[in-house]
């Protein structure tokens, strides 16, 4: 037979290579069309590569924590197959498919054939088969043979796989001695999420298990316990700037080195709005939107009246756009991601509510697209979840402009002449000084306090 040698696709995004977190497989495995070998992290998010051969596997090229380049060997597989959509390369069906946002064409899938795949490369993309339709094809796991089918004997329809996509989530169930078919996902179609395993976890009265050795991304220093020579303290170990948390240095980097920033500040009485959320709260305990999604409202409003802060300079030119993509920042386990709420200027305090939802859910998951994590116009940071005040934020490259909103906590504050105390919050706004001066600031940032001080004023124009 044939080896057929899989190279990392390129995928998409101006990535030049990834982190090799995790084999699926081991040498020696067979392998099918579009089965998922390998995870890795690129500097967007965590994904699963599936393999564009069937076979057997000959070679893993790396192993955990190593950085492949596009384009350089991945996994080699003994196959008599070739690479699927009719011999176009695995990386660039993908990218054609990514390109036009649509299944391939008919004519792809019918020379395919059977026993071919599509070569997608990305999670989510499957196999158009003899009937041409993109289904997904996972591994197989423990307890479910190939071919296996639900009760019901001959003719039954195949039993489904459990619904999971976060590596973290398997590693978790797996590290607690748990089957990901015996927990029941809350997530949406029946996915299992991580406090799904948590749950079952606690349920089973077992703690999540602590990796022994080095924790994950990190790897061993050859001096370790040895003195460091600046100070003297032990060196514990090393960990490589990869993925996301380069990124975002990277990105930070840039900020602070082409941006000339500038900042201003106001305290806020949020008292009014936040009485207002509550009053909406007693009439509708399910679909309340959040304070954040009222102050997300606020900002798209003020970015109306102020569009030079929903800016940025390319080649020399302030560009403005037709619209608002509003950033938010969310804290995930692989570090701070900022996904963005496309044509945010359309939608409503309730429907932003439900975007900010979803999209935090899926950064956390590492499932965010490189669209959604890159699109940004504006960005709003609420670090009040952390029980801060204020921050100098940065700004998020190449954007113009990020809004920070601190905790909401009582103070004394004078209302009509008489000391009270009031529900404040502290609003910063950082933004680029060269597309617009002060007083542009400081007026959106004005507009923005206004509306959380009377918003029933203000959302009844919106």
């Amino acid at each position: 037979m044939p080896r057929q040698v899989f190279t990392l696709p390129d995928l998409g995004e101006g990535l030049t290579g990834a982190e090799l977190v995790n084999w699926l497989v081991k040498a020696g495995d067979t392998v099918r069309v579009d089965q998922p070998v390998v995870e890795v992290e690129t500097a967007k998010s965590l994904v699963e590569v599936p393999s564009p051969y069937a076979g057997t596997v000959a070679v893993l090229h790396g192993a955990a924590g190593d950085m492949i380049d596009v384009g350089k060997p991945l996994i080699s597989v003994d196959a008599e197959g070739a690479p699927a959509a009719g011999g176009v390369p695995a990386a660039e069906a993908y990218r054609t498919e990514e390109r036009a946002g649509a299944k391939p064409p008919a004519e792809a899938a019918g020379k395919a054939g059977a026993g071919t795949g599509s070569g997608h490369v990305l999670i989510g993309y499957g196999t158009p088969g003899g009937h041409g339709s993109a289904r997904r094809t996972r591994r197989p796991r423990t307890g479910f043979a190939a071919g296996a089918t639900a009760a019901g004997g001959a003719g039954a329809r195949p039993a489904r796989a459990p619904l999971v996509v976060s590596p973290l989530v398997r590693k978790l169930a797996r590290d607690g001695g748990l089957r990901i078919e015996q927990i029941a996902g809350t997530g949406r179609d029946g996915l299992v999420l991580r406090r799904d395993v948590e749950a079952a976890l606690a349920a089973a009265g077992r703690a999540p298990a602590v990796p022994a050795g080095p924790l994950p991304g990190r790897r061993p220093d050859p001096a370790a316990g040895a003195p460091d020579a600046r100070t003297g303290l032990g060196i514990a170990s090393r960990t490589p700037m990869r993925g996301v948390r380069k990124a975002v240095a990277e990105a930070m980097s840039r900020s602070r080195q082409e941006i000339p920033e500038a900042t201003v500040w106001v305290d806020v009485d949020a008292t009014a709005l936040v009485d207002l959320r509550a009053q909406l709260k007693e009439r509708d305990p399910q679909n309340t939107p959040g304070l954040l999604a009222f102050i997300a409202r606020f900002v798209l409003a003020g970015l109306a009246r102020f569009p030079e802060l929903n800016c940025r300079i390319e080649d020399g030119d302030i560009v403005r756009f037709d619209g608002v993509n509003l950033g938010f920042a969310a804290q995930t386990e692989r570090g701070l991601l900022v996904p963005s709420i496309r044509g945010a200027h359309l939608l409503s305090a309730r429907q932003l509510d439900a975007e900010i939802r979803r999209l935090t859910a899926v950064a956390r998951d590492g499932k965010a697209s490189p669209a959604e994590l890159t699109s940004g116009t504006f960005t709003l940071n609420n670090y009040g979840v952390f029980g801060v005040d204020g921050s100098a934020a940065i700004i998020n490259y190449p954007e113009a402009a990020i809004l920070g909103v601190g905790r909401i906590i009582d103070r004394p504050w004078v209302v009509d002449g008489q000391l009270g105390v009031r529900k404040v919050t502290e609003l910063v706004l950082v933004f680029d000084h060269r597309i617009c001066d002060g007083g542009t600031a400081g007026g959106f940032l004005r507009y923005v306090a206004d509306a959380i001080e009377n918003p029933a004023a203000v959302l009844a124009d919106l």
